[in-house]
């Protein structure tokens, strides 16, 4: 028999239960996001979660029927490993891709993002099909030419085809910020460790060479030196040398790797103006978060999100996150250039922004309200990427949206489409680059987003519907990858003006208690089954779910139960 309590956030003080009773942790602002609805509209959440399993199935499908279908082959080539791997499509129909070039151009960012995706809903990737999909990502580690880190070209003789390769450095230290969280995903893997050795011994000796200076287009990882290019300087991969580095860390316990994600993350700060480039700066606010939390330091997390956020960055012109209502339509939370033709939001940065600034929350539950408001708004304007959420006249080639199967998303939506033949649409139009990238041979299907799409397991993975139409319980543990010991924690925001009932489900099969990380309060003892809470009006709660009766101990500003940290910012009234 299914038990409901009611209970309310504002009650059950630590007082109540014998302990000492926390502050309310103030929540702050992100200035971008507070100019966001609250509640926006129209307002529909789509299943997110069933989308990336459709898009596995039917992408992967090596029998897939129709014009531009399948959108995977085999790559015979070898390159860097001797195993044959899977080349999956940038964009659909690009003339550069499938049995072309020898069939050797095929990007980390589609093939190792849709993987990363498929296994962060659940979905094991090493024997699907009778293929080990994982494993076939070490082809991606550029060993033959001596750079030894992945790379998003498995080899040179195709990197000029597209976008990145050895001279824009966030297309290098991506790649690797992606190996390591499908390494967290298959920490067996053969060969996994080893390569993640390599990379992180890579990053650690170029975070030495720059010592502090990452004002540069790119780094040689062969010859061990920065460079400068016709691309303006990325300092804000410092980001992902510090992820990465932090994530070794954490894996492998050298203090050098710690040492070296720490010089990386000084180095960001450092700098005097907003350094945003592409993917990289949100990883940024997170690590300050999480190093502060976890190892007792003072980075600047404010200017860090305010940077990821609000749209200022100058070599990147504009790059951040949008906020809008075109024509009745809510675009707020879709991240891109804020000021290309109007605005101009793409859907793989949309979905990989929440992968960072999700969990973040865990360590500082100070922003739990500003993210979570960010989060609802990218979670339901993140569908008008797909044709079948997007009218007609919103779109550039609503005509042939049939050959996505419905898996499939336009690569950006954009105030006014940048295509002179549609200039006449009324903004948000979904659109995409593809035809540009090989002007008149990439056909208008190229506007449809493989690479974008196979990254919607990250949004699957966090974001579930409760019984609050608009109210989300978002998963932080999901994408914090390689984290501490943890008990179940959850993200809840209430877009209202009034306090709503939301019911938690407990499905640990044992009883448990509940405490709420910004309220410092338990709110809940002993559930069983499901437990309604009152969320307070345009407020959040973070709901971490305790083993019943669990030891309350404390170390400095960590509040743990039976050992294992629950609140890592207590703070005694």
């Amino acid at each position: 028999m299914t038990k409901v309590f009611k209970i309310s956030i504002a009650c059950m003080l630590f007082t109540c239960c014998g302990l000492p009773a926390m502050a309310q942790t103030k929540q702050q602002k992100i200035p971008r996001v507070a100019q966001m609805p609250f509640l926006p509209k129209p307002l529909q959440i789509i299943d997110y979660k069933a989308l990336a399993i459709r898009f596995d199935k039917t992408v992967f499908d090596f029998n897939a029927k129709g014009e531009f279908w399948p959108l995977v082959w085999l790559d015979s080539s070898k390159k860097n490993f001797p195993q044959t791997v899977v080349g999956l499509y940038t964009a659909m129909g690009d003339v550069r891709q499938g049995i072309n070039n020898k069939g050797m151009f095929h990007e980390a960012l589609a093939t190792m993002g849709a993987t990363l995706g498929a296994s962060l809903v659940g979905i094991n990737k090493t024997n699907q099909q009778k293929r080990n999909y994982v494993g076939m990502l070490k082809n991606y580690f550029n060993k033959e030419t001596g750079w030894n880190i992945m790379m998003n070209n498995t080899c040179p003789e195709v990197a000029l085809l597209g976008g990145g390769y050895g001279r824009d450095w966030w297309y290098d230290v991506y790649p690797n910020v992606l190996f390591y969280a499908v390494y967290n995903q298959y920490p067996n893997e053969p060969g996994f460790t080893e390569i993640a050795h390599t990379i992180a011994e890579k990053f650690y000796s170029a975070d030495s060479i720059l010592n502090g200076n990452y004002d540069w287009s790119y780094f040689d990882y062969g010859k061990m030196t920065p460079m400068k290019n016709q691309i303006c300087a990325q300092p804000d991969v410092a980001a992902g040398h510090a992820w990465v580095l932090y994530a070794a860390y954490k894996k492998f316990g050298d203090p050098r790797y710690l040492k070296g994600a720490l010089s990386a993350l000084s180095a960001l700060q450092s700098q005097p103006k907003n350094p945003t480039y592409e993917v990289l700066m949100p990883f940024g606010a997170y690590l300050s978060a999480r190093i502060n939390a976890e190892q007792g330091k003072q980075y600047d997390m404010d200017k860090m999100l305010a940077w990821s956020f609000d749209g200022t960055a100058i070599c990147r012109e504009g790059w951040g996150v949008l906020v809008g209502n075109w024509n009745g339509m809510d675009i707020s939370g879709i991240v891109g250039s804020t000021v290309d033709h109007g605005g101009y939001g793409f859907l793989m940065n949309t979905y990989d922004a929440a992968w960072p600034l999700v969990p973040l929350v865990r360590y500082d539950q100070s922003y739990a309200t500003a993210i979570g408001q960010w989060m609802l708004n990218a979670a339901n304007a993140a569908r008008f990427f797909y044709p079948q959420y997007m009218p007609d006249d919103h779109e550039t080639i609503p005509q042939i949206a049939a050959a996505t199967k419905g898996v499939i998303g336009y690569e950006g939506i954009i105030r006014k489409s940048s295509y002179a033949q549609h200039e006449n649409l009324s903004g948000p139009v979904a659109q995409g680059d593809g035809p540009l990238w090989v002007p008149r041979k990439n056909p208008e299907v190229s506007q449809f987003s493989v690479y974008g799409s196979g990254h919607v397991g990250i949004f699957g993975s966090i974001i579930r519907k409760t019984n609050v139409e608009g109210i989300l319980q978002l998963n932080l543990l999901a994408t914090d990858f390689y984290h501490d010991k943890a008990y179940p924690s959850f993200l809840y925001f209430n877009p209202y003006p009034t306090t709503k009932p939301v019911l938690i489900k407990n499905e640990q099969g044992k009883k448990i208690d509940l405490y709420n990380t910004v309220s410092g309060t338990f709110i809940a003892r002993n559930v069983s089954g499901q437990t309604q809470i009152k969320l307070s009006p345009k407020n959040a709660a973070v709901i971490v779910m305790l083993p019943s009766g669990g030891k309350v101990t404390y170390a400095g500003k960590k509040m743990l139960v039976d050992g294992i940290v629950v609140d890592y910012m207590f703070r005694k009234k």
